[in-house]
C-alpha cells in the first residue's frame, strides 16, 4: 500500500521540501537564535512563510491539481495546522524527556525533530486530502443510506 505513494509526486514533493526547508529553517532559527523570539512564534513563522510557498509549488507542479483554489486552499490550511500541531506538539515534550541539556539546545533539537516529523504528516496530507480530486457528488443521486 505504501509504495503507490513512491512515485514521481513524491520527487516533486522532496524537491519543494528542499526550497521550503531552506526558506523556512531561515526564518525559524533566524528568529529563535537572532530576534529572540520564542520556539512557537519561530516554529510558526517558518510554516507561515514556507506554507505560501508550498502551496503554490504543489499545487501546480508537484500535484498539478487543477480543482478550485477555495476549496484547495481550506484545506491546505487545514492540513498544515493540524500536522504543526501534531509534528511540534509530539517533538518539544519528547526531546525534554530523552535530552538533557539547556532549554535553548532542547528547544532547538525540538525544532529539528519537529521539521523532520511534519514533513511525513504533510506529504501525506497533501496528498490524500488538500490536493485530493473529490468526486462530485450529483445531486439527483440518491445516498445509499436513502435506499
Amino acid at each position: 500500500m505504501a509504495i503507490k505513494y513512491v512515485d514521481k509526486k513524491l520527487g516533486r514533493f522532496i524537491i519543494v521540501g528542499i526550497i521550503n526547508t531552506i526558506v523556512g529553517t531561515a526564518v525559524m532559527f533566524g528568529l529563535y537564535n537572532l530576534a529572540g523570539c520564542s520556539y512557537w512564534v519561530s516554529s510558526a513563522a517558518n510554516y507561515i512563510v514556507g506554507s505560501i510557498l508550498s502551496f503554490c509549488l504543489n499545487k501546480y507542479y508537484t500535484f498539478n491539481y487543477k480543482g478550485d483554489v477555495l476549496g484547495s486552499a481550506l484545506r491546505f490550511a487545514i492540513n498544515i495546522a493540524v500536522c504543526y500541531l501534531l509534528a511540534y506538539g509530539i517533538a518539544k515534550p519528547l526531546v525534554l524527556a530523552l535530552l538533557p541539556g539547556s532549554k535553548t539546545l532542547q528547544e532547538n533539537v525540538a525544532m529539528l525533530v519537529g521539521m523532520c516529523l511534519f514533513v511525513g504528516f504533510n506529504y501525506l496530507g497533501q496528498r490524500l486530502f488538500a490536493f485530493r480530486a473529490f468526486p462530485k457528488r450529483n445531486p439527483q443521486q440518491k445516498e445509499d443510506t436513502d435506499r
